[in-house]
């Protein structure tokens, strides 16, 4: 098998773009890669992954970008994203979301050890942030 080194873009689908973009930003200090105001956003995770922004029906088309055509996609409903933190950082995350008003919807102990907890963005996707321990390889 060919290497794969990791998972590098996760995509949500959202109503407002701008709406979106401000709280990932606020809520993981993400930073703003690049902006199709029409489309989509790109932002910065860690400096390691890409958390994209896509305006709900908005990439339903074929997509001609420099060097080629990203093939359509899209998705409706609630979707989950997770977003690895460090287990001595769960106090500060947790007094960081409610000092943005984020309300915790969940909180669940796992078998392996990590603390998770759940929230919602502005357009009802459950955002999780797990401890290590929640899987055999994190």
């Amino acid at each position: 098998m060919p290497p794969l080194t990791g998972v590098l873009e996760t995509a949500l689908y959202v109503a407002e773009l701008e709406r979106a973009s401000t709280f990932y930003q606020r809520l993981l200090g993400a930073r703003e890669l690049l902006a199709e105001a029409d489309r989509m956003r790109a932002l910065d995770v860690a400096g390691r992954q890409v958390l994209l922004l896509f305006r709900t029906g908005a990439s339903d088309a074929p997509n001609p970008v420099p060097g080629g055509v990203v093939p359509p996609h899209d998705a409706h409903g609630r979707m989950h994203v997770c977003f690895a933190i460090p287990a001595d950082a769960l106090e500060a995350w947790e007094a960081h979301l409610a000092a943005l008003g984020v309300a915790v919807e969940g909180r669940v102990h796992a078998e392996r050890g990590a603390t998770c907890l759940y929230l919602r963005d502005p357009d009802g996707h459950l955002v999780e942030l797990a401890t290590p321990g929640l899987w055999e390889i994190y």
